[in-house]
């Protein structure tokens, strides 16, 4: 059957279009009864306002745009949830789409969002150049989300990278690591910081730095312990990966290895996703608010949306380890080998 239009509720209401038309803008020039009887008619024939074409009308959007660097990894699920709730709380909804972690498919993406002419726009670790994102945020608001800029025209939403490898770091070395290898995101937004504070915990704690090439995902994980493990060098009693997912394609590989995981090599992810959580999967790792970086975004967009702010808002959220099963202590005849 095909979609009841406003033509159809008007007919059924026995009033105009018009009329239909500001009842559903909840225009208080109707009176009750009439607008009663458009309410009827519209619930009888399953009628429902379509979105875009009322916020082009009204020159005015309700939709808020959403581009997400990679739907596999539930991290940014786990945000646009925050998102989503903090969205519809303010009358808003949310228009997504995927860049798939290439920047000229990130552009397109962006172009995309942009042509539904939305109230704003949330990029999450986004990859394209920052020249892009600072055009973008001439049409509309724009925040990042796990990235940075120094743009003026740009809000961020992010947790502290640094702070929370580090602290990824001093776990493992309290626990009695001293070979501690990290994976590390190549080039996604996150992986500048991350890297730099594995760096700082590990040469706090007098230690030899070892930074695997990688990427934040869970067959880059496992390419890069098998890499790992092919050299002629030591192998590390723990690995700081660059986040949950590509934690999870270490510890395939190291399990493929015959390695036991804690037993022979502790693991650290970082995101503290729902996968992490998993009891079979058990990760220990670090967390972020993921649902309140989505709504500290939302609200960055409103502000900027209603007028309230013109300068630039950076969000930057601390970080917190949750311990679970995949860290232990070395076995004493590894850890003096190494």
């Amino acid at each position: 059957m095909a979609r009841p239009t406003m033509e159809d509720v008007a007919a059924r209401a026995g009033v105009s279009r018009a009329l239909v038309s500001l009842v559903m803008r909840n225009s208080p020039k109707v009176s009750d009864h009439r607008r009663a009887a458009v309410r009827a008619a519209a619930a009888e024939l399953g009628y429902e306002p379509h979105v875009m074409a009322r916020s082009l009308a009204s020159r005015t959007s309700t939709v808020l745009g959403v581009m997400v660097s990679d739907l596999r990894n539930a991290f940014f699920a786990e945000v646009v949830e925050g998102l989503d709730a903090a969205a519809q709380a303010a009358g808003f909804d949310l228009v997504l789409n995927t860049g798939g972690r290439s920047p000229s498919r990130e552009r397109r993406a962006l172009r995309s969002l942009l042509s539904f002419r939305p109230a704003g726009v949330v990029l999450l670790s986004p990859v394209i150049p920052a020249s892009a994102i600072e055009e973008a945020s001439r049409q509309c608001p724009v925040v990042l989300v796990s990235r940075t800029s120094r743009a003026s025209t740009v809000d961020t939403v992010n947790d502290d990278g640094e702070a929370g490898a580090a602290l990824a770091v001093d776990h493992l070395v309290s626990l009695g690591h001293r070979c501690i290898a990290h994976l590390d995101g190549g080039g996604a937004a996150t992986a500048a910081a991350r890297r730099r504070g594995y760096l700082r915990g590990i040469r706090r704690h007098g230690l030899e730095p070892l930074v695997v090439r990688s990427e934040h995902t869970d067959t880059a994980g496992e390419k890069a312990v098998r890499e790992l493990l092919g050299t002629n060098g030591p192998v590390p009693t723990a690995v700081l990966a660059g986040n949950d997912f590509n934690a999870v394609g270490a510890i395939s590989a190291f399990e493929d290895a015959g390695l036991r995981v804690p037993g022979d090599v502790s693991v650290v992810g970082y995101d503290n996703t729902s996968l992490a959580a998993l009891r079979h999967v058990s990760l220990t790792t670090v967390d972020q608010p993921r649902s309140e970086m989505g709504r500290l975004a939302v609200e960055a967009l409103l502000e900027r949306v209603r007028g309230e702010r013109a300068e630039p808002v950076r969000h930057q959220l601390h970080p917190s380890l949750v311990v679970r099963s995949t860290t232990a202590a070395p076995d004493p005849e590894q850890a003096e080998e190494t």
